[in-house]
Order: C-alpha cells, then sequence, then structure tokens
C-alpha cells in the first residue's frame, strides 16, 4: 500500500518548457543586478562563498559571476548556484512577473491523495526555496500546504541511490510504500534501487523517452497507487 508520494517537478507536475524557457533565462538576465543590488544580504553572501569554493574564485572576483552564468547555461546541478536562482525566482514570483507552471492534472491529483492522507513529498534538484515558490505561486494557486516535506540536492544527486536512502530515512517509512514519480528513467532507477516504487510520467512535448523498466503514465490520471 502506497503511504507516502515522492515527487519530480521538471517533467513531472510542472512543463519542461517553464523551466527552461522562463525561469532558466530569467535568472540568468537579472543575476548580475541581483548580485550588484544585494551584495550586503547575508543569505546570498553565503551562497556567493559556497559558489566562489565550488569555481575556486575569489568571492569579490568578476569572474565569479561569469561562472555562474556558466553553470546556469550548462545546467549545472550546483547548490548554491540553485539557491541563488532561487532568490532571483522569489523577486519574480513577489512581482508578479511569472507565475509557477504546475499541470491541472497534477494539482488535482496531489489534492486528493492529500485528502486521502497520503504524504507528498518532492525531491528536485532546484533549490527548497525554488520548489516552494513554483508551487505558492502556481497558476494553480497555492498549494504548498499539500506537502509534508521537499528535498533538494543536499540530499545527494538525483540519480545516486544513497539520495533515496537517505529521503526514505528522513520520512521514516518503508521504501515499498513510498511512490517516486519522475519521467527521467536514471532517477527511476536510482529510487527503484534504493526499494521505492517507482511510475515514469510521460508527458506530451516533454521529450521523455520510455525506458521499459518501469510503470508508466501519460499524466497524473493515469498514474495508479496499487503497482
Amino acid at each position: 500500500m502506497i503511504r507516502a508520494i515522492l515527487t519530480d517537478i521538471e517533467g513531472t507536475t510542472s512543463s519542461i518548457a517553464f523551466v527552461k524557457e522562463e525561469l532558466f533565462p530569467y535568472a540568468r538576465d537579472h543575476l548580475a543586478e541581483y548580485i550588484e543590488a544585494n551584495h550586503d544580504n547575508p543569505e546570498l553572501q553565503r551562497h556567493l562563498m559556497a559558489a566562489g569554493r565550488e569555481a575556486g574564485k575569489s568571492l569579490e572576483s568578476v569572474g565569479l559571476v561569469e561562472q555562474l552564468l556558466k553553470w546556469i547555461d550548462q545546467d549545472r546541478k550546483i547548490t548554491p548556484l540553485k539557491a541563488i536562482q532561487g532568490m532571483i525566482w522569489r523577486d519574480g514570483y513577489l512581482r508578479g512577473d511569472f507565475k509557477g507552471h504546475v499541470y491541472q492534472d497534477a494539482a488535482d491529483k496531489l489534492k486528493e491523495w492529500h485528502d486521502r492522507q497520503i504524504r507528498l513529498y518532492v525531491y528536485s534538484s532546484g533549490s527548497v526555496e525554488a520548489q516552494k515558490l513554483i508551487f505558492g505561486y502556481s497558476c494553480c494557486g497555492d498549494l504548498t500546504s499539500l506537502f509534508s516535506g521537499y528535498y533538494d540536492t543536499r540530499m545527494g544527486g538525483k540519480k545516486e541511490t544513497a539520495s533515496y536512502q537517505a529521503i526514505l530515512g528522513d520520512i521514516g517509512l518503508p521504501a515499498e510504500t513510498v511512490l517516486f514519480l519522475s519521467d527521467a528513467d536514471e532517477e527511476l532507477d536510482a529510487a527503484m534501487a534504493a526499494g521505492m516504487r517507482t511510475c515514469q510520467l510521460l508527458r506530451a512535448g516533454d521529450g521523455a523517452v520510455p525506458s521499459g523498466r518501469h510503470p508508466q503514465a501519460a499524466d497524473f490520471t493515469e498514474i495508479q497507487l496499487d503497482i
């Protein structure tokens, strides 16, 4: 019996196009001015220092901003970069520059599962802050109250079995009672290796390739909890 659901965001609850074509370019376009305007912000300073250590560049170096831009272009899953992007997106959401994209079928099912006392969690390479923003300022309304917890790359890479083992330890449920939803087969393989149930989302236009190793669904209405 499924007692908890752990879901990916990009390509699963939300359109890849929204992330690639709206969020990423927005962060890139506003990165330099945001750092300049908020340079005294202690939270930003912590992330810049962590990014500098990752890049091997000094905090004040113009090259650090260039490195952050390069990481964005490369879609690198680097924790301080994701945190800085989240801070920039927070400003964008608050200003009403955009709303978080969530598929209606995902929003409806998440509400239904929550009402059935199934615990819901998010695991994404985007920061926890960014996750809360996309669901909190979504086109389907504020969905944050549906979730019992959020996980990002601080738990480890999404293709690593140890990450899912760590999440299971935090959730505190047997692995076979937790269902992981994602479009990415390598992530699903890692979750399955940790003992979780899995389902691959194959949304039209998002480019996911069926692996054949996991149950599949075109959207959330096709997800079976008795798998």
